[in-house]
């Protein structure tokens, strides 16, 4: 087995076929993410695998982070879907990203990152687990075939009048039985692909399962067009990537930002929310993220905010959304065996390509295998012993893990961690005043003393 370097910064290949199998899975989740966040996000549908290419190509090579995926957040769709209104111009909004990227590197410079050591563990712990909770919930629909709901659509009020659990309800009183049975399949072989019979396997085990899901998925569903019409999925259950035949086709889906309104105040109003929230949200992604990581190794905070930046300012120049780290892709990329920082850089080249050449074949993947996929990733982020073992560390530190998941299951993720932080901060100044340490002064004199 080869060694791994703790190198933030380097480039390792001595663990490519593990980054390689990473990267594709990792890019499989990534297209429908990527689609569903640009359309909640009220941007158009391109703008979003833009800025997962970005995330990818541009701030997987630059980011210190090892293990970080990054790309369109579901975090900032609330905020983006306000600013483009506020803007009124998609082009404006972009030249809004272009200059939070700047700002970004600014932070980065000034060594902005360091907040993030200041984050309790309690709640990055949380953090992890309501993620985890909140796929599991909000999969469930896709894997019954309602897909009315765009992927990457995380908070629990929606604007459609629905919430979380009214959406299940739905799903549950009118399913799509084709839907049901790729998803059941589905989850059947990502389970038993973990199994060590299949993964000692010389041939099996160099296959990655979610690779098996999707190529099954999609085999299944022309197997029910010919067979069962009534089970076939249509169109609205499948990736909907827009398709370009032509260079030329594919240069007119870029848009680029609108510089005649460098002067509008909210341009720059715009430019500094997203900034901010952007850097927040990355932050405490890659805090969790390193959680996660095998190795334990540390990502460089500062660095991270850097390229961040360059990846917002690129991608605004080019029409993407704003990037942040994402603990979803990243939770994939390390269940998926990824090690280096290759995988989210090979995931970014499997955005393009793929786009590029293949993008009919994208479109025949149903939706349920992607869910399939996100069920058992949410399912290995909340694991019942996690609980356990948060439990077993004293209510000081399961308080603010509940929490957050609460929080977060209720609302969106940094509202969420907000109110977790709060809970967190809360209980270490009660613990530190608790067992508070005082200090008294006093001096000796050493030597004969002096008989008068």
């Amino acid at each position: 087995m080869s060694s791994l370097k703790p190198d933030n910064g380097s480039f390792d290949f001595s663990n490519f076929r593990n980054d390689f199998r990473a990267g594709l899975v990792v890019f499989l989740v990534a297209v429908p993410l990527c689609l569903g966040i640009a359309l909640a996000s009220g941007a158009p549908l391109f703008s979003g695998i833009i800025a997962g290419i970005i995330g990818g190509l541009v701030v997987g090579s630059l980011s210190g982070s090892q293990l970080s995926v990054a790309g369109p957040a579901a975090g900032l769709t609330t905020i983006v879907l306000g600013a483009i209104g506020k803007l009124g111009q998609f082009e404006t909004f972009l030249l809004a990203v272009s200059l939070a990227g700047v700002i970004q590197i600014i932070l980065g410079f000034v060594r902005a990152g360091s907040i993030g050591h200041f984050f309790p563990s309690a709640v990055i712990k949380g953090m992890l687990a309501s993620i985890g909770v909140t796929l599991i919930l909000k999969q469930i629909p896709h894997a019954l075939g309602d897909d009315r709901d765009a992927e990457g659509e995380f908070e629990f009020f929606q604007l459609d009048g629905e919430n979380t659990f009214t959406e299940i309800a739905n799903a549950i009183g009118d399913p799509e039985f084709g839907a049901v049975v790729i998803a059941l399949l589905s989850i059947a072989v990502l389970l038993l692909w973990e199994k060590p019979a299949i993964k000692k396997n010389a041939i099996l085990g160099s296959v990655p399962g979610p690779l098996i899901v999707v190529v099954l998925g999609i085999v299944l569903n022309e197997v029910f067009r010919l067979l069962l019409s009534g089970w076939a999925l249509e169109n609205s259950h499948l990736v909907q990537l827009p398709r370009a035949n032509t260079l030329n086709e594919f240069a007119g889906l870029v848009t680029f930002p609108n510089f005649s309104q460098i002067t509008n105040p909210q341009v720059y109003i715009s430019a500094i929310t997203i900034a901010i929230v952007a850097s927040l949200e990355t932050l405490l992604n890659v805090e969790a993220t390193d959680k996660l990581d095998p190795l334990k190794r540390n990502t460089p905070p500062n660095r991270e905010l850097k390229a961040q930046g360059i990846g917002n300012l690129v991608s605004g120049l080019l029409g993407g959304l704003p990037v942040t780290s994402v603990i979803v892709r990243s939770s994939v990329n390390i269940n998926s065996g990824g090690r280096t920082k290759l995988s989210a850089i090979i995931h970014g080249v499997f955005l393009l390509v793929c786009v590029l050449l293949i993008p009919g074949l994208l479109n025949k993947i149903p939706l349920a295998s992607l869910a399939a996929i996100l069920l058992v990733t949410g399912y290995k982020l909340a694991k019942i012993q996690v609980f356990k073992d948060m439990f077993a560390q004293g209510w000081n530190q399961f308080l603010p893990f509940v929490v957050t998941i609460v929080a977060v299951l209720f609302s969106d993720l940094l509202y969420g961690i907000g109110i977790g932080m709060a809970v967190g901060f809360f209980f270490i100044l009660r613990e530190n005043y608790r067992t508070s340490y005082f200090f008294h002064r006093h001096s000796e004199r050493s030597g004969e003393k002096n008989p008068d």
